[in-house]
């Protein structure tokens, strides 16, 4: 069948469709064999497939003329070099953007330029058969702010996996901001692609700025480390951190590129109702289901007796085989409270498990206190434990020093979850309990001949619960002979003539939702190590992350308090 003479010929001599000299797009398979079918210069048009990318080939010669060829494309980018022979020869990069293809005469063709929408070429990198694509300018913005906040100078040592965790956090909030920020800018049909000139500057700017934060941050993280008695960091830190960020960041993108695929295969009805039906799921079932959990692991762990640790034969202490509260009810920190030293003390403890409510448990305290001998003691001291029901063994030393012996300690436990869960979802349970104990223990003495001085201790969530109790400093100073309170969290706590310890590098003292915007009150703290300036957010940021190593700092520093919690508890 022999072809129009309109019609143009590909090298399978397949016929297609007319060609005319005005159409405003050109195939992707170009002819060859037909010399009147493309004019002698001919400007680079692009095929749009939906991404608004536009790509510009260079220009070759070819014996009908300069036929330049351009696509564009939404998943795949490359480029395509076709010989006047029968073989063409293709290298593609599989990146989501856009690609040329070039005929050439019997070499290779140049490298085609990317260019975006506006027509400007995109920069590339290249090194041997790799190609790398400059990242945007909000990617790198991102990359490189979210790095340079996670770098700001904190109130404790970090090791380099907290660190990159952090990092990635921050650089993951910043790629999503830079994303919806893209989105809203394509809305209105300004958006960064018009930008490609910048991503070069950008990248080189946002390189700058992490190294010299990494500088700073290795200079602040030997100061803390040299006054805390730390090892300082060098080469070896930064290479483990960026070891545990890449792949976090990295698996965080994965997984949301992965979803994007999903709904955008899925639609958006259906992507909807499978949001929707997830909600339902996790606020039904995965929630409660977590919370069920983790609250059947923090009963274990309470109930879980530790066979290295011996229970007390004395009968000054509570658990022993004459008290009313037996050893394995008081719980995994009250059994190392009352088998701690010195032996001279009167501990009473009462654990959850020790009765079935708030007032058999203070009650229990009470006969505890009667049947060991503590209303005798010149000193009684109510401490109120945290949030897992654990009282410091070094306050317990410091009072037993502070008195001679001669004082008394009664706690009560509230929970057994961890102080931060309580803090969240259980605050009221702590002051709850700290008020009925105090209450109870302020009746009974108040009826003896010589009763004991009464003071009262708490340290961290223990200091906001034991606080709780009074109603203003007046009050606290009328009811007691004395307070202390160890790390209160934003020093939140009746003052009067207590003594409040707090260590300038302890973030329990520093966290509170007012320091995104205001400098926390350090008044009366002690300048253990130094501290870094406020910044608005970014101090948040940074004090949140010290949380979790809060307990991990060397004695005196951090929210670790010694001895001298005991010691400094002020007289009558």
């Amino acid at each position: 069948m022999t072809p129009p003479e309109n019609a143009v010929r590909t090298r399978a001599d397949r016929p297609v469709r007319p060609i005319d000299e005005t159409t405003p797009h050109q195939t992707d398979e170009q002819p060859f064999d037909h010399p009147g079918a493309f004019p002698a210069e001919v400007p680079p048009v692009a095929v749009d497939f939906g991404q608004a990318a536009e790509v510009t080939a260079k220009t070759v010669s070819s014996p009908t003329g300069k036929i330049p060829t351009t696509f564009a494309g939404d998943a795949l980018a490359g480029t395509a070099d076709t010989s006047l022979g029968d073989t063409p020869t293709s290298t593609g990069i599989g990146t989501r953007g856009a690609g040329a293809v070039t005929a050439a005469g019997d070499s290779a063709a140049p490298r085609a330029t990317v260019a975006t929408a506006s027509g400007r070429a995109v920069p590339r990198m290249s090194a041997g058969w790799a190609v790398f694509h400059v990242p945007r300018v909000g990617t790198s913005a991102a990359v490189a702010g979210g790095t340079v906040v996670s770098l700001a100078p904190g109130l404790l040592p970090r090791t380099p996996s907290a660190q990159a965790i952090l990092t990635a956090l921050m650089v993951l909030i910043g790629l999503g901001l830079a994303a919806i920020l893209r989105m809203a800018l394509r809305w209105t049909r300004f958006g960064i692609e018009q930008l490609p000139r910048g991503r070069v500057p950008a990248l080189v700017v946002g390189m700058t700025l992490v190294g010299a934060a990494m500088s700073y941050a290795e200079h602040w993280q030997n100061t803390l480390r040299a006054t805390m008695g730390v090892e300082g960091i060098g080469a070896g830190y930064w290479v483990r951190w960026l070891a545990w960020t890449v792949p976090l960041v990295a698996a965080v993108v994965a997984l949301a590129r992965g979803v994007r695929w999903v709904v955008r295969r899925s639609g958006p009805v259906r992507s909807i109702a499978a949001g929707v039906a997830l909600v339902l799921a996790g606020q039904l079932v995965i929630v409660p289901t977590v919370v069920q959990w983790r609250r059947a692991a923090y009963a274990a762990a309470n109930s879980s007796v530790d066979p290295e640790l011996p229970q007390p034969d004395s009968p000054a202490r509570s658990g022993s085989p004459a008290s009313m509260a037996s050893w394995p009810s008081l719980g995994a920190e009250g059994r190392k409270f009352v088998a701690g030293t010195p032996a001279r003390t009167v501990r009473v403890y009462v654990g959850v498990n020790s009765a079935p409510d708030l007032d058999s448990r203070v009650a229990l305290a009470i006969r505890e206190l009667e049947r060991t001998g503590g209303l005798q003691r010149r000193n009684l001291v109510v401490t109120v434990p945290t949030g897992s029901g654990w009282i410091d063994s070094d306050a317990a030393k410091g009072l037993d020093a502070r008195f001679g012996g001669d004082v008394a300690l009664v706690g009560l436990q509230y929970s057994d979850a961890p102080s931060w869960v309580t803090f969240v979802f259980g605050r009221g349970a702590a002051e709850e309990s700290a008020r009925a104990l105090f209450r109870a223990v302020e009746q009974r003495i108040s009826a003896l001949p010589d009763p004991p001085k009464l003071y009262i201790y708490g340290q961290s969530l223990g200091a906001l619960g034991g606080s709780a109790v009074f109603t203003d400093d007046a009050d606290q100073d009328r009811r007691t002979c004395g307070a202390l309170w160890a790390g209160p969290p934003a020093g939140q706590v009746h003052h009067g003539r207590a003594t409040v310890l707090a260590n300038a590098s302890d973030p329990v003292v520093h966290w509170s939702p007012a320091l995104l915007w205001r400098a926390p009150d350090l008044t009366g703290t002690r300048p253990d190590a130094p501290v870094p300036h406020w910044l608005p957010v970014i101090s948040f940021l940074q004090t949140t992350a010290d949380l979790l190593g809060a307990l991990n700092a060397p004695p005196g520093h951090g929210h670790r308090y010694g001895a001298d919690q005991g010691t400094v508890l002020p007289g009558c």
